[in-house]
């Protein structure tokens, strides 16, 4: 197994001596430190850096008291006074050398390969069910609850898992029963037991088929979604405090998933047939359509992923069970679907929880209410600068929303509510980030970089509160950040990932995980 080197790469890095005679402080340990020599030039400016860098990173042993002499007294107290100062508030131009110090450079170098970093997981015990939403993770969102954290990262690497086996063999054959697929879930002490197919009711035109005969997979009516995997492993469930079952749901892929995503109608769902009911639940005609179409050989999403929990409560009766559904984008919108019917597929079902994100508006006002009202928690992981959770509906902001309710045209939007198909709410709670809040990713990311996963598990793995910057301590790899979305990358950390020699290990992005331990940890 190959590992990341330990040092710097001699012929990408300018080492400068450090002065290792009498530091001795005549006047101001500010100029004999920096103004002997003016900053004129970026290289004259990384050199004092560097050798700062270098002076107050040096281990030096322990001066036995009778060594103690006038000389290292005063050293000490000049180091004392460097390592007070914050050179880059002095000097803004002192900040891009600062990025470029050796410690900087070695905690990039760490980041910037595939191998992930571990610690132990938190026992959860007692207050899992407040982790997965008893109280609406009221008092763990901001600031984010360390353990919370984990959850929501280790919740979106089963949908990353999710992709990877969609876009490993796409396709489905129109013919035949499609055969089960190898699902390698992030989380080794979970296994898989059933993957998920989405059936659009809609067809492409046939000139299209004419016109571009080869886009084989893209065009197909029914596609691999997901999967449903549950916790296998005693450790694990002793230490989640319950057996975790999880619903994974990928995002948009096909183009009949995305003719799907268009048909932003607000329908009734098919169990609320009173049209006396004014406040009745609706959602977006485009996602019903795919929840609930049967496909040529295999059974609706929502024939089969209620079969499929019915089955694992029936199997596992007598236990303390959860059912956690994730899912990204199209996912996410399924995902409160599923969600809507899996808390009452049986008599007694065990708590219901949602992780989703960057997920879109899904119905009116009336399904947010129906969703609340079966007990159904959900967070929504919500990027501030990702279009795709401010659509569909008539408002882009949701503080738009409340600001006019809580004023005398309330009643207007009510009646919009009730008679509008685009009158959109979003439900549940939020847990809301922001790309310019990363030190990596460019403040002006593009659309498709605000939308992406990884970028969406990156910010959390980074977040600490709505007041503080990225936490300094993140250790989520940056190697998929950077090659999945190298022009929204800032140019610093794209050049260093070419200058830097990293030896990837892949063993970190597939392998063996031990049960008790998780990438992405918050210490």
């Amino acid at each position: 197994m190959m590992q990341i080197t330990s040092t710097m790469p001699s012929q990408n890095i300018k080492t400068f001596p450090a002065r290792r005679t009498s530091f001795k402080i005549a006047g101001s340990p500010l100029s004999s430190a920096i103004t002997a020599t003016p900053v004129t030039s970026n290289e004259s400016t990384r050199k004092h850096l560097s050798n700062l860098d270098k002076l107050l990173q040096k281990q030096s042993h322990p001066t036995p008291p009778e060594l103690v002499n006038s000389d290292t007294t005063e050293m000490s107290r000049g180091k004392g006074i460097l390592q007070s100062l914050n050179l880059a508030r002095l000097w803004p131009q002192l900040k891009a050398a600062e990025d470029m110090s050796p410690r900087h450079l070695n905690r990039l170098q760490r980041l910037l390969s595939k191998s992930m970093e571990y610690s132990p997981r938190s026992n959860l015990g007692r207050r899992w069910r407040e982790y997965h939403g008893s109280n609406d993770w009221n008092g763990l969102l901001d600031p984010l609850d360390e353990n919370l954290r984990r959850e929501v990262v280790k919740y979106g690497e089963f949908i990353q898992a999710a992709y990877r086996v969609f876009h490993t063999n796409p396709s489905t054959s129109p013919d035949k029963a499609p055969l089960p697929r190898h699902v390698i879930p992030p989380d080794r002490s979970y296994k898989v037991t059933k993957g998920l197919y989405a059936t659009s009711s809609v067809g492409l035109p046939k000139w299209v088929d004419d016109k571009a005969p080869d886009l084989g997979w893209m065009t197909q009516r029914t596609s691999w979604v997901g999967y449903v995997a549950v916790c296998d492993d005693p450790r694990e469930i002793a230490r989640m405090g319950r057996r975790d079952i999880v619903i994974a749901l990928r995002g948009t892929a096909t183009c009949l998933e995305w003719a799907e995503n268009f048909r932003d109608v607000l329908v009734q769902m098919p169990d609320e047939e009173s049209e006396s009911n004014p406040s009745q639940a609706k959602v977006e005609c485009g996602f019903l359509s795919l929840y609930k179409t049967t496909g040529a050989h295999v059974p609706s999403l929502a024939d089969s992923v209620v079969q499929e929990i019915r089955r694992l409560i029936n199997l596992y009766k007598g236990e303390t069970l959860s059912i956690t559904v994730t899912g990204h984008s199209l996912g996410a919108a399924l995902a409160l679907l599923v969600a809507d019917d899996l808390s009452v597929c049986a008599p007694e079902v065990p708590p219901v929880a949602v992780f989703s994100f960057g997920g879109p508006r899904v119905g009116n006002r009336g399904f947010a209410s129906r969703i609340k009202s079966k007990d159904v928690k959900v967070l929504r992981i919500v990027n501030s600068q990702d279009v795709i959770t401010r659509v569909p509906g008539l408002f882009a902001s949701e503080g738009l929303d409340k600001k006019i309710r809580d004023t005398t045209a309330a009643g207007l939007l009510d009646v919009l509510d009730d008679n509008m198909p685009w009158a959109y709410s979003h439900v549940g709670t939020e847990l809301r980030l922001e790309t310019k809040m990363s030190p990596y990713l460019k403040p002006n990311a593009d659309v498709a970089c605000c939308h992406d996963l990884e970028s969406y598990l990156h910010l959390v793995d980074g977040f600490l509160s709505s007041k503080c910057p990225f936490r300094s301590n993140a250790k989520r790899s940056l190697w998929k950040l950077v090659n999945e979305q190298r022009s929204n990358v800032k140019k610093l950390y794209t050049s260093k990932a070419k200058t830097l020699s990293l030896n990837f290990d892949r063993h970190g992005m597939g392998g063996p995980v031990s049960p008790s331990c998780l990438p992405s940890p918050s210490q």
